[in-house]
């Protein structure tokens, strides 16, 4: 039976970091019953900022909380399901500057939200998402060259994957749906990186993001659909 719709959104103008990350540093955070996905034999990890446009949950506006930007942490997993490979991402953190966000997902879906002060600046050249920490403000931006064009298969493995897992308060693992077209992508020009990222998500996650992203892609985003989660 197909999940019911739960909330419908705008995610646009994405900034995904991509690095090759050793699978001893995700195994820890994977939920029951899914397995690391890999490409070119590697589990990658990315850093994504985005803005997150006209939100609504169960067809009810969220209003006051409709126009915001996020930064998250994540890596890729799959689930096998009657023969049908089900691709997913698991949130290391996600990071939002409204705490009525992060309180609705962390009570319904136990994903792992906090709150911090945000801000983005977006135009046709490209994307800068930034959060305050100890009163420094610190992100991540591109900017851009060229039209928008269809992503190559090793952007796509970054971009499709259709599932979110979790784990739950009790262990148990939580899947849920997430629907958007195939997104088109712009040519990177140049890129910054300056999140504090041993502060944000410990030691272990520094060492693994020291390096430059080994890949970086600016997507344009879409309307999405998340799908209401179930237990696995």
């Amino acid at each position: 039976m197909v999940a019911k719709k739960f909330l419908t959104a705008t995610w646009r103008h994405l900034i995904l970091m991509n690095w090759r990350v050793d699978e001893d540093l995700l195994t820890p955070n994977l939920p029951l019953g899914v397995e690391l996905d890999r490409w070119d034999g590697d589990c990658w990890a990315s850093l994504v900022g985005f803005q997150f446009l006209h939100m609504s949950v169960k067809g009810v506006p969220a209003f006051g909380y409709r126009d915001f930007p996020e930064i998250n942490l994540r890596f890729y997993v799959k689930r096998q399901v009657n023969g049908e490979t089900r691709r997913g991402v698991v949130f290391i953190r996600e990071i939002t500057p409204h705490y009525m966000v992060g309180w609705v997902a962390r009570a319904l879906y136990n994903e792992p939200y906090i709150t911090m002060r945000m801000r983005q600046n977006v135009d046709e050249s490209g994307a800068l998402y930034q959060l305050q920490n100890d009163g420094q403000w610190q992100g991540l931006s591109v900017r851009t060259v060229g039209p928008w064009r269809d992503q190559v298969e090793a952007e796509l493995f970054i971009t499709e994957h259709y599932w979110g897992y979790n784990t739950q308060r009790n262990g148990d693992a939580m899947e849920y749906e997430v629907e958007h077209p195939t997104w088109r992508a712009r040519s990177i020009e140049s890129q910054c990186l300056d999140l504090d990222v041993e502060k944000l998500y410990g030691p272990q996650w520094a060492k693994a993001l020291d390096s430059k992203p080994h890949s970086t892609i600016f997507a344009e985003g879409s309307g999405v659909m998340v799908r209401s989660g179930n237990r696995i």
